[in-house]
């Protein structure tokens, strides 16, 4: 179809490496730890007991799930609609200079760094920064007003979650109010399309680790999210009720390897498209990330802008992302 990006030539020019082993069925599905961000409006304990299930799921899981999180039904709903329309646009368009009048490389799909059909994933993605919303074509007034509705409440979110960990590391709240602002962060809205010939050779998007502090993913009911959690991959059961948080590399740094940026993926669907929005909770490029005084240091001092620079170079070199390790001390 004109819309659709051409994944399956690309990966063509990969199958020939007959060798590599097929991605294994994953059976085990589980619920995350669920979470009522409602519960830090009321009384003394239960808003010290909903903190403490916050530290907890952040220690242990590194994924949890908000409900009760303030994005309505109707922003949700109008989400996905307007992500349909813009990933049925031509191919052709997508790809153009200034597709809707936003920066180059804002639209992308699958992986053109893959060197192996490992690397290789099956999606398309919007991806951009919160303080590029306000810059989308006139015409798109729709999505323009349902990405800053979400992103104004995924903000709010990431903000109370983050002084919640940092407290507990002993990170001075005024730490993100010096380093995080809403148009420093991103916005990416997901499509994974049907894929019934190579579900079982290529991920929807390969295992990785996110490059932020915090996650915050919304996903529609059709499934694929699956965690690496005790040397095995999970499945995640889809909630729509739910929003899905997730610790990143940032703040995995910053304490020292208290809270735990987990590697993630997302099988490719078989037979129905799959939609997501995720908002990533991101400092501004100068920011340094340096490690709690709460136990020894683990990662050397870095800025964020450092650890892009050297995502991009490993992505460049060798299809994949390398991350934290390049850091230790």
């Amino acid at each position: 179809m004109a819309n659709e990006p051409p994944l399956q030539q690309t990966i063509n020019s990969l199958l020939k490496e007959t060798s590599e082993l097929e991605i294994s069925k994953v059976e085990d599905q589980i619920e995350l730890p669920m979470i009522d961000l409602n519960c830090l409006k009321k009384g003394y304990k239960e808003r010290e007991k909903c903190m403490r299930e916050i530290v907890e799921a952040a220690r242990k899981w590194g994924f949890f799930q908000v409900i009760n999180h303030g994005i309505s039904k109707e922003v949700s709903e109008s989400m996905k609609y307007e992500q349909m329309k813009v990933f049925q646009e031509p191919f052709t368009m997508k790809i153009g200079k200034n597709f809707l009048n936003l920066p180059a490389n804002s639209y992308r799909w699958g992986n053109s760094e893959a060197t192996c059909l490992k690397q290789c994933f099956w999606s398309e993605a919007l991806h951009i920064s919160v303080a590029d919303i306000s810059r989308l074509d006139g015409h798109m007034t729709n999505l323009r007003s349902t990405m800053e509705a979400f992103a104004r409440r995924a903000t709010t979110i990431a903000e109370t979650i983050a002084k919640i960990l940092a407290e507990n590391i002993g990170i001075k709240p005024n730490y993100f109010k010096q380093n995080c602002t809403p148009n420093t962060s991103f916005l990416r809205l997901n499509r994974y399309p049907p894929c019934p010939n190579l579900s079982s050779k290529v991920c929807g998007l390969v295992a990785h680790t996110d490059s932020d502090f915090l996650t915050i993913l919304y996903q529609d009911t059709v499934g694929g999210l699956q965690l690496h959690k005790d040397d095995k991959w999970v499945c995640v059961k889809p909630n729509p009720e739910a929003l899905i948080i997730n610790v990143g590399d940032l703040f995995q740094a910053l304490s020292s390897n208290i809270y735990t940026s987990v590697k993630h993926r997302v099988v490719a669907p078989q037979q129905v498209e799959r939609f997501s929005v995720g908002y990533f909770y991101c400092p501004r490029n100068e920011a340094v990330i340096e490690s709690c005084r709460s136990r020894p240091a683990v990662y050397r001092r870095f800025s964020f802008g450092e650890f892009r620079e050297q995502v991009q170079r490993d992505l460049r070199a060798t299809g994949a992302k390398v991350g934290l390790s390049r850091f230790l001390l």
